[in-house]
C-alpha cells in the first residue's frame, strides 16, 4: 500500500504557504490540477489524496513555473515531450537543474537535523 498525503500537505511540502499565516495555499494545487491533466489525485470521499508520485510530478511543475520562470504553456510543453531529450540539445538541461536543486534542499534539512542533534546534545551533556 503507498502512502497518501492530503492536499494541505502536499502544500506544505512544496511550501506552498502564506507567509504571514502559514495556511497551506490549496488553491494553487487545484488550479494546477486543472491546468495540468497529468495530476490525478485520488479522490476518497470529496477530499484530494495525492501519491508519491503525483509529488513528484507537482516538485517538478513548481520547479519549471517558479524557479525556470516558464509559462503553463511551456511547461504543457515539457510535460508533453522528453524531458531527456531537452537534456541532450541544452548545457544546462531542466532535469540536471531539477535534481540540484533537490539536492540542494535535502542538504539544507540534513544539516538542520544536525544543528538540532548538536544543541540537543549539548543540554542533555550538563
Amino acid at each position: 500500500m503507498t502512502k497518501l498525503a492530503n492536499i494541505s500537505e502536499v502544500a506544505k511540502i512544496l511550501n506552498l504557504v502564506h507567509p504571514e499565516t502559514k495556511k497551506p495555499l490549496n488553491h494553487i494545487l487545484r488550479y494546477w490540477e486543472k491546468e495540468f491533466h497529468q495530476i490525478k489525485p485520488k479522490k476518497i470521499n470529496d477530499r484530494r489524496y495525492y501519491t508519491i508520485k503525483d509529488i513528484e510530478l507537482i516538485k517538478r511543475i513548481k520547479f519549471l513555473l517558479k524557479d525556470s520562470k516558464m509559462t503553463i504553456a511551456g511547461v504543457k510543453n515539457v510535460l508533453s515531450s522528453n524531458i531527456k531529450k531537452l537534456d541532450d540539445s541544452v548545457s544546462h538541461g531542466l532535469r540536471k537543474e531539477y535534481k540540484k536543486k533537490l539536492l540542494h534542499e535535502k542538504s539544507k534539512k540534513l544539516l538542520a537535523n544536525l544543528k538540532k542533534l548538536k544543541e540537543y546534545g549539548k543540554k542533555n551533556s550538563s
